[in-house]
């Protein structure tokens, strides 16, 4: 049976060829070899281009090569047969005497796939027509003032008509080559879903990259995206399908697996799903397309979540403010030393609110807190010594009270009144607990007072209610020493 079919293959009188996906020459009929004027050996192997260059690399010359090698592109890209009405391609012959020269050809060619077992294309067959006597003829009427054979005329008109034709499916292809471009370049997901089973048609690389770059095309959308259809989305496809009415989704959320066998992440889509109807009005697919909003959500929620905790932090450091006038006011009588008092306690206040806002109110170092609410009185006479302890926004709040109070009374009666007086502030972590001493040396000696100040006070409020720890103050001849202990774990609560 093969051998019959190559038999009537080499003896069609219409010209064949096959051509490999690389264009080389890969068997053809006598038809063919007498069209063209060469041998079989002479073609075999080659590649048709380098055999025939449509006469030399002028840019017309150029210009037909290009269009004959876009039709095969077309059949190998689309798997569709492709026809060139009329397509001007010299070739090169040899004259009588032998010589080789450029004659002037036109041609009509159809174009079509050859399939293995596979399905893959492997070859393509070329079959082509020498039809430059018509176009010469052609040539000749259109100038032509007395009647032409109505043959001639038929002719003529059929050929014309072809060349129009062909044009218009060039322009075409052209404008269906753009829209795939803008289609698959769009910054939004699309894809095209088809028949009952909502089968991948076609996606851009927008909804590759969204869904993890898995294989879609052919694919159903159960099988394509197995972990969407138990979320709700397949009876939102079904139900635009069934009443052709288009869906619209905002800020919806979608778990999605980023590849084959990978975790699953959860995005938040802005979307629509859009009818597409046949020519009978029936819809045969859904349009997809949208736009990933997760970044978008995100932020919003953050958002949300700051100005909620900006107005809890608004609430307590005005209750704070309050509480510091109030206690100020009941310990100085007189307006100047109350202002002058109320107002230093607001600038430590201010002292931690600042360095709290450099770290974006996540936290502040304990070393830090205590060199800002005490550097006024000299960096070589406060002298530091611990690890770096990592404290809550609440808690630096609190100990920078602490510390201001400390050193305010210090300067006013302690160690820093004179200039050989020096504060040691020792700190260590131990099971998750901080204890802090801070000790005064080398200055007057102190007694203990006989009432209790606002700033004692302060410093008690702060340890018991915000630290949720325990405090003394010892007011020995040596010098005051102050010891805290407060745990660390009530950062979690």
């Amino acid at each position: 049976m093969a051998r019959d079919m190559a038999r009537a293959f080499d003896a069609s009188p219409n010209p064949y060829t096959m051509l490999t996906t690389d264009f080389r020459y890969a068997g053809m009929n006598q038809a063919y070899l007498d069209a063209v004027g060469r041998s079989r050996s002479e073609l075999i192997g080659n590649n048709l281009f380098e055999i025939f260059d449509a006469g030399g690399q002028s840019e017309q010359a150029r210009e037909n090569v290009r269009q004959l090698k876009n039709s095969f592109e077309r059949v190998l890209q689309t798997g569709e047969p492709d026809h060139l009405a009329l397509i001007h391609y010299p070739i090169e012959v040899r004259g009588p005497d032998g010589e080789p020269r450029i004659e002037d050809r036109y041609w009509s060619a159809t174009h079509t796939p050859i399939r293995d077992g596979a399905g893959e294309i492997v070859y393509i067959l070329q079959h082509t027509t020498d039809i430059t006597e018509l176009q010469n003829l052609r040539k000749r009427v259109s100038g032509a003032k007395d009647s032409v054979a109505v043959a001639d005329l038929l002719s003529s008109n059929v050929l014309a008509r072809a060349e129009h034709l062909q044009s218009d499916n060039l322009r075409l292809q052209s404008e269906r080559n753009r829209l795939l471009d803008i289609f698959m370049q769009a910054p939004g997901f699309i894809a095209v879903l088809t028949g009952p089973d909502f089968v991948f048609q076609m996606h851009n690389e927008a909804y590759a990259a969204l869904v993890g770059r898995r294989d879609l095309t052919g694919r159903p959308l159960v099988e394509a995206l197995p972990e969407v259809p138990a979320q709700g989305f397949l009876d939102l496809l079904k139900q635009v399908r069934e009443t052709g009415t288009a869906f619209e989704g905002r800020a919806m959320p979608v778990q999605l697996s980023s590849g084959p066998g990978g975790s699953l992440r959860t995005h938040y889509l802005d979307f629509v799903y859009q009818p597409l109807k046949d020519s009978d009005g029936e819809v045969a697919g859904v349009f997809v397309q949208g736009h990933d909003v997760t970044d978008v959500v995100l932020a919003g929620e953050r958002q949300k979540l700051m100005i909620d905790e900006l107005n809890h932090r608004v609430k307590n450091t005005l209750a704070t403010v309050q509480s510091i006038a109030m206690q100020t006011a009941r310990s100085h009588g007189e307006p100047r030393a109350f202002a002058e008092g109320f107002q230093a306690r607001l600038m430590a206040l201010s002292h931690t609110h600042n360095l709290l806002t450099r770290s974006h109110w996540e936290g502040a170092d304990l070393a830090e807190v205590l060199r800002h609410e005490t550097e006024a009185h000299g960096l070589t006479r406060i002298l530091p010594n611990g690890p770096s302890v990592a404290l809550e926004p609440a808690q630096a709040l609190s100990l920078g009270m602490i510390f201001h109070e400390l050193a305010t009374n210090a300067a006013k009666h302690g160690a820093l009144t004179s200039g050989d007086g020096r504060v040691l502030v020792d700190w260590a972590l131990e099971n998750d607990e901080v204890k802090l001493v801070w000790q005064e040396l080398d200055g007057p000696r102190v007694t203990t007072p006989e009432h209790r100040g606002f700033g004692s006070r302060l410093i008690e409020r702060n340890v018991r209610h915000d630290l949720a720890g325990q405090c003394s103050l010892d007011y020995s001849d040596g010098g005051l020493v102050f010891r805290l202990t407060f745990p660390l774990e009530r950062r979690a609560s």
